[in-house]
């Protein structure tokens, strides 16, 4: 049993001091596909809410309650603290839907059940010295254009309506009352990747939140995410808030999906030094919120990726910098731990898988072609008809693969995800969620060994 520290973690100028006063350089993962579900971690195809909507349908109420409660519980627990603690992991970034703490026909009535699985979280990372940071990662109408907002469409909606901002920020006044004091919380992230076209919208709904959480808690840290994605932070000034962390998210373009070839450790640098800028110029703690390669388990690929990781992680070390690696847990794609091709739950959803990989529908490690009979031509018309057309975050290409398979194909096979649940017994749907659990998993191993020297 850990020590309980005697206050929560604070900053001091750029770096992070413990409870009993010691400096700190914190590394973790980020529990992604959890509290906020995404389709490439457990998939299903889509956003979170139209999945959960389909098998609703499929098991009725009772027993879809029942599956996801037993599923959550099996995805992170006590076994999954051990395993970080025992590879020196001293910290993780969960990410949470609001839809946990508020629904859309009761706006501004918080669940006070919704926050069941975060304490418990927070209570077993506690036990093993783990400190938790509550990222809000789906707000009300979406604060940026993609699936992981639990956003339906590509529209961010959360930054045209005053009403969602304003549930937002009635729910961290929510989380700051529950937690304040708790000295295993290391703070609030008070949204994940927002993107807000204007530039002009961020920075005061920012300032809403940070107040409005600071009234009820003026003791944890805030973590604030850049705009575009989390790489941008020119909406604040120069004199930083107080206690406050600046984080970005550091993903090299050559480990994702359509990355291309690597150009090598100085081009990863020079945009950890770009992203990384506001907060050395601020002088606060850098912590770097995701980051990690996407794994195609091709070898020849592989080690490019494990390259890119290690080039990341000796960059973070010269420049101190905290981090927390984007993922945890999931199919195979990503996370340190993954569920077994033999698990109950693989065995059932792999064709299903292997199709969306076929079609490209995943946004995430897709190149985002697909069936390139199909989508290439439609990229091409509307280059040459709208050949000025680069819509924000991330142009044309992105907009269109994003509307054609991400949404548009993507949305009517949740149905079919749905359907493979259809007629399963209690015994089987128990069977489904423990596939997840720890002691059901493999770690990668490769991965383990990078992070754990990170």
């Amino acid at each position: 049993m850990n020590q309980v520290p005697p206050r929560p973690l604070a900053t001091r100028g750029a770096a992070f001091i413990d409870g009993f006063g010691v400096e700190r350089r914190l590394r973790g993962v980020c529990v992604g596909g959890w509290l906020n579900m995404e389709n490439f971690v457990t998939g299903y195809a889509a956003n979170e809410s139209l999945m959960r909507a389909e098998l609703r349908r499929v098991l009725g109420t009772e027993r879809y309650e029942r599956f996801f409660d037993r599923l959550l519980e099996a995805f992170y627990g006590e076994k999954d603290a051990e395993f970080l603690e025992a590879n020196g992991f001293d910290l993780v970034r969960i990410p949470v839907n609001y839809h946990h703490l508020e629904h859309d026909d009761k706006p501004f009535e918080i669940i006070e059940e919704g926050f069941r699985h975060l304490d418990r979280a927070i209570e077993v990372g506690g036990r093993h010295g783990i400190y938790s940071i509550i990222d809000l990662h789906a707000l009300p109408g979406s604060q940026n254009q993609h699936w992981h907002s639990d956003n339906a469409t590509h529209l961010a909606a959360f930054w045209d309506q005053r009403s969602f901002q304003e549930r937002a920020i009635n729910i961290w006044r929510a989380i700051a009352t529950r937690y304040k004091g708790n000295p295993w919380v290391a703070g609030y992230n008070l949204m994940n990747e927002p993107a807000d076209a204007t530039g002009k919208k961020v920075g005061p709904v920012y300032r809403e939140m940070f107040d409005a959480v600071r009234a009820i808690d003026p003791d944890h840290i805030v973590f604030l995410d850049g705009n575009t994605y989390s790489t941008d932070f020119s909406m604040f000034d120069d004199e930083p808030w107080p206690n406050t962390v600046y984080s970005l998210h550091d993903y090299v373009e050559a480990s994702l999906g359509r990355g291309g070839p690597y150009p090598g450790k100085g081009k990863a640098l020079e945009k950890f030094l770009t992203r990384s800028e506001y907060a050395r110029r601020s002088g606060t703690p850098i912590l770097v919120g995701e980051f990690a390669p996407i794994y195609v388990n091709d070898e020849a690929v592989d080690v490019t990726r494990r390259q890119i990781l290690d080039d990341q992680l000796e960059i973070y070390r010269d420049h101190g910098a905290s981090w927390t690696s984007w993922m945890y847990k999931d199919l195979g794609r990503q996370g340190l731990v993954n569920v077994t091709a033999d698990s109950p739950y693989r065995q059932r959803v792999g064709a299903f898988v292997a199709k969306k990989e076929r079609l490209g529908i995943d946004q995430w490690g897709s190149d985002g072609w697909g069936l390139r009979e199909i989508t290439e031509p439609v990229q091409e018309l509307v280059r040459t008809e709208a050949p000025h057309f680069d819509p924000y975050p991330w142009g044309r290409f992105d907009w269109v693969r994003t509307l054609l398979l991400n949404i548009t194909l993507a949305q009517p096979l949740a149905v079919e995800y749905a359907e493979l649940f259809r007629g399963l017994s209690d015994a089987e749907l128990d069977a489904l969620a423990d596939s997840f659990a720890f002691e059901n998993c493999e770690v990668r191993e490769s991965l383990r060994a990078q992070l754990a020297a990170g």
